[in-house]
C-alpha cells in the first residue's frame, strides 16, 4: 500500500499522514495548530480557541515577543513546553497549562529553560 507524505508545517520534514506527532521537531501538530489546552483545531488568525476561550497570543517568557501558542517562540526559538511531572506520562505541555491534557496530572507553574547560546 503506498502512503503519502505531507510536509511539518513547522519544520517542513515529510510525514506520513497518519503521523501525529513530528519526529523531526516533535510538534504534536504537524499539519495543523490547536489549543494546547483543549486541543481544539485553531488558526494563526484566532486570537482566541473558539472552544474553550484560551488566548492564543502570549508574551514569550524569554524574549517578550508577541508569538503564537505552539511549541517554540517564532521570535526567540524559545520554548513553550514543559514536560509532564508524570514520569508515566512525561508529554510536553504548553507552559501555562494548569493540567496535562494527555494524564491530567496536576502541572506546577514553571517556565521553559532558555535556547542555549550556539
Amino acid at each position: 500500500m503506498a502512503t503519502y507524505k505531507k510536509p511539518c508545517i513547522h519544520c517542513g520534514y515529510l510525514l506520513d499522514t497518519a503521523m501525529e506527532i513530528c519526529s523531526n521537531c516533535t510538534s504534536r501538530s504537524p499539519f495543523g495548530y490547536s489549543c494546547p489546552s483543549c486541543k481544539h483545531t485553531v488558526q494563526t488568525s484566532d486570537a482566541v480557541c473558539s472552544d474553550c476561550g484560551r488566548a492564543l497570543y502570549i508574551g514569550c517568557p524569554h524574549c517578550g515577543g508577541r508569538t503564537f501558542v505552539q511549541n517554540i517562540c517564532q521570535w526567540c526559538a524559545g520554548p513553550l513546553t514543559v514536560r509532564c511531572a508524570n514520569k508515566k506520562c512525561a508529554a510536553a505541555q504548553f507552559y501555562l497549562n494548569t493540567r496535562c491534557t494527555e494524564c491530567g496530572k496536576a502541572i506546577k507553574a514553571t517556565v521553559p529553560a532558555p535556547p542555549k547560546e550556539r
